[in-house]
């Protein structure tokens, strides 16, 4: 099941590798003779004005970009004041054009920042492709645009003749022109691939082009006010550039569209002077990507932080909540940099003043170990960084050391106050989150994902191509190897590079050759009599199903408490909350997140309760409704009273009938076992139907056995039975297979829930649990999310075949309390699958989930 995926995702990062690569090439070969001195002697050399108009023009770009969300949420009839629509915006393209991969990293800022607008999950998923289409659009527009008005600039610089330029912009124009008459026209959705596609509005499409076309011609500026004046290209023409050197970098993967975006320029530019080129490209990439990354991350951390200062009296207080909510996601990226900071400043020369000063202080043997110590150091914090994602406490502890070891580095090898400044402020922030990192686990058994190994593999690439540059007027000889001098920075370089170069790679056959861990089996007897003591011990009944033995048990370290799951086609189904103790339901959760993970599985949660919601939104799951539980408060409930009339009508019905209650304990269902299996068989005979499973229990001798038993006696007979899950601590009591027999009067079942509920007040519980009424309670409001209306549907037009509505007014004759109850899962478009999965779990199967 999980080959289509692993293949896919090998492609992918196959296919981003070798287009990194191949951009490499591409510098390596028109960068040859270029040396770092030049590049930073053209940077150092644009003039302050033209700095601050590219300043001016970058910030115009990213306040245009605000309007592709603002638009988004129109289009998906959302809509919400641009003040509240703007700094999720600016967060999400400041990190998605850094980062890369920008539906993933982009849309989990989208789907935090939505979501605290009401938005659902497949409304943010229909921004995300509204916010895409803008992009697409504007980049279309703007191609179509050059090529028609700048046509001559656009033969100079593409393989194209004037007319061919000319005939290309019209086809790009006369697509979009289709696309909007489309959008004007067609206001009815339409099937395509089996897919089923809504248009937005004209108007909104008018504004998508309008503002796409907008922004990029900000971000050409941006750049194009930096090139130097050797580059004799009109604007017009170069918009059309910079615009396949943006889509080519998005089309890459590639972080940022690092390498990509300059081996175009580089490709499409090629009489302009590479070092003052390359110079303006690292100044853009400051000015467009880096200053803009830094204020979103901060504008993230400040809002974060005022939004729990609320909570606190003092602001120190309010830092040290937010730092210990994020960290594990904000301080592994921080860690991740660091390690690649290190990297690149082994592979540059050092500043000669600061080396002279050091000169007379430092031992030469101490400088080159600090050289090396800092590229092994810097390998060893892009790993671990992963460790901090999953809140290891080892990988805390280790990756502390390892700053600190980066801060003596740095400055021991050229006095870079810089680096360890920064290393000292990520060090200060993993020691504010210590108790954010509390899983004890071994480092040797971390496991990390393609796209984190690629991340590893591309930065320690990326710090060898810097290093392959700095020192291109050196002339490699044998003899470099060995040369240990305090101005010999290249040969310092190339001994880093080579450890970088082998720890990275001994990190990739670690991770190719780790065994894959297995699945844990069915639990043993002992598994679940440890699973029955803590069941007995929780306030949910549910955890009795652990009992069964049909699903996996994973337990916490300390043994009291588990999850229950199992697994069905993609999805990891797990059944209920935690059960136990809940201060490991934290770990134990992650746990199971990372289970799933290695199991190339979907995490998933059925039938969760609203107190446990933030376990899961901290996995990044998405909640939906499944519907309510039904819980009888017992110190109020009696058969008094004009709304009890029907409950006393059966029950005394029964009384005349001649019927009985009795509770058996598990000694004596034992002892009744043939007759509780001969009812079993008639009512399921009457049902035409077949046992289900997971979150129903079955008819199982030895399940049946750990367990009180309600029945009804007629002529001393048992004609009815409901065997019975009780809690220790008599919070709550419920009842799981509840079956009577052909000789049971009618009413019976009535008869014995009121039977149950009278004596489970005697007994001194508080509750009665008449289990779940699926779909129930789901909202009818107009603005009420995808998947509430889809379930109205569902509940409407499937009666018949579930009698949805019958359930929950049977359940309401003994008017209880309602509680929800959630389905956690990836959401999105895989929601369909989940259920499905979940469904053919319960029946037994795809086929038996319409015949069951």
């Amino acid at each position: 099941m999980t080959a289509p995926r692993d293949y896919k995702s090998a492609v992918l990062a196959t296919l981003t590798l070798a287009v990194f690569a191949a951009a490499v090439i591409v510098l390596h070969h028109a960068l040859a003779r270029l040396s770092l001195e030049r590049v930073l002697d053209s940077l150092a050399a644009v003039p302050l004005h033209r700095e601050l108009l590219s300043l001016l023009f970058a910030a115009g770009s990213y306040g245009t970009l605000t309007l592709y969300d603002y638009l988004a949420l129109h289009g998906v009839r959302r809509p919400r004041p641009w003040h509240k629509v703007a700094p999720v915006s600016f967060i999400a393209f400041a990190i998605g054009h850094s980062v890369g991969l920008s539906s993933i990293s982009g849309g989990s800022v989208r789907l935090r920042g939505y979501s605290r607008l009401g938005l659902g999950t497949l409304e943010i998923a229909g921004v995300m492709a509204l916010v895409a289409g803008t992009f697409a659009l504007g980049v279309g527009t703007l191609l179509a645009a050059s090529l028609l008005f700048g046509a001559h600039d656009a033969a100079r610089v593409l393989p194209l003749a004037v007319w061919q330029a000319r005939a290309l912009g019209a086809g790009l124009a006369a697509l979009i022109a289709g696309y909007t008459l489309l959008t004007a026209l067609k206001r009815e959705p339409f099937c395509l691939l089996k897919r089923r596609i809504h248009l937005p509005p004209v108007r909104i499409t008018l504004g998508q082009i309008a503002v796409g076309c907008v922004d990029l011609c900000f971000a050409a500026a941006s750049l194009y006010i930096l090139l130097p004046d050797g580059v004799r290209l009109s604007y017009v023409g170069f918009v059309g550039l910079y615009v396949l050197a943006i889509q080519a970098g998005v089309i890459s993967n590639v972080p940022g569209g690092l390498g990509v975006f300059e081996s175009v320029l580089i490709l499409l530019l090629p009489g302009a002077p590479s070092d003052a080129l390359l110079g303006a490209v690292l100044l853009y990439r400051i000015v467009y990507y880096l200053i803009p990354l830094v204020l979103g991350i901060g504008w993230l951390f400040g809002h974060e932080a005022l939004e729990r200062r609320r909570h606190v009296a003092r602001f120190g207080s309010a830092l040290r909540l937010w730092v210990e909510n994020v960290a594990p996601q904000a301080l592994a990226g921080a860690v991740f940099l660091a390690g690649a900071v290190l990297l690149i400043s082994g592979a540059t020369p050092e500043i000669d003043s600061r080396m002279e000063w050091l000169r007379g202080l430092v031992p030469l043997p101490v400088l080159e170990l600090s050289h090396l110590s800092g590229s092994a150091i810097g390998v060893g914090l892009l790993i671990l960084a992963r460790g901090l994602l999953q809140r290891l406490d080892g990988a805390w502890w280790t990756t502390l050391l390892l700053l600190a070891g980066g801060i003596l580095a740095s400055l021991l090898k050229g006095l870079d106050y810089e680096e360890a400044l920064l290393l000292a402020g990520v060090m200060g922030l993993l020691w504010l989150a210590r108790e954010r990192f509390y899983r004890r686990a071994s480092l040797l058994d971390l496991r990390s994902s393609r796209a984190w190994v690629l991340g590893v593999v591309l930065v320690v690439g990326l710090a060898i191509f810097v290093a392959a540059v700095s020192y291109r007027d050196v002339q490699y000889a044998n003899e470099l190897w060995w040369q240990f001098a305090f101005d010999d920075d290249a040969p310092r370089a190339m001994r880093a590079g080579l450890l970088s170069v082998l720890l990275a790679a001994g990190y990739v056959l670690w991770q190719l050759f780790s065994p894959a861990r297995q699945e844990p089996a069915t639990p043993d007897a002992e598994a679940l009599e440890r699973a029955h003591a803590i069941a007995a011990r929780n306030p949910d009944t549910l955890a009795y199903l652990a009992l069964l033995g049909d699903k996996q048990l994973l337990f916490a370290d300390a043994g009291d408490a588990f999850i229950m799951y199992q697994r069905s086609g993609r999805s990891i189904v797990a059944l209920g909350d935690p059960a136990g103790n809940p201060a490991r339901f934290e770990e134990l959760v992650w746990r199971y997140r990372e289970l799933c993970d290695r199991a190339s599985g979907w995490p998933v949660f059925y039938q969760v309760s609203a107190e446990r919601i933030p376990l899961y939104l901290d996995l990044g799951l998405s909640l939906a409704k499944l519907g309510e539980e039904a819980r009888v408060y017992l110190p109020d409930f009696s058969l008094d009273g004009p709304q009890r009339a029907a409950l006393r009508h059966d029950y005394r019905r029964c009384l005349r009938e001649g019927v009985s209650f009795a509770v058996l304990t598990p000694g004596e269902v034992a002892g009744q076992m043939t007759r509780l299996k001969e009812i079993s068989d008639q009512w399921l005979m009457r049902r035409a139907g077949a046992e289900k499973g997971f979150s129903v229990g079955r008819f199982a001798p030895d399940y049946l056995r750990r367990f009180s038993c309600a029945c009804v006696l007629r002529q001393e007979r048992i004609v009815a039975f409901a065997n019975l899950w009780l809690t220790r601590s008599r919070e709550e009591f419920s009842v799981d297979l509840m079956r009577y027999g052909d000789d049971a009067p009618k009413g019976v079942m009535d008869y014995l829930f009121v039977k149950l509920m009278l004596w489970g007040k005697e007994e001194g519980y508080r509750w009665f649990n008449l289990g779940m009424a699926p779909l129930a309670g789901l909202e009818q409001h107009p603005l009420a999310p995808f998947w509430h209306k889809l379930g109205r549907l569902v509940h409407r037009y499937g009666e018949p075949f579930y009698n949805f509505e019958g359930l929950r007014r049977y359940k309401e004759k003994f008017h209880p309390q309602w509680r929800p109850r959630f389905l956690a899962s990836p959401g999105g478009m895989v929601l369909p699958r989940v259920l499905l999965d979940t469904a053919a779990l319960i029946a037994g199967g795809i086929k038996e989930t319409a015949w069951k």
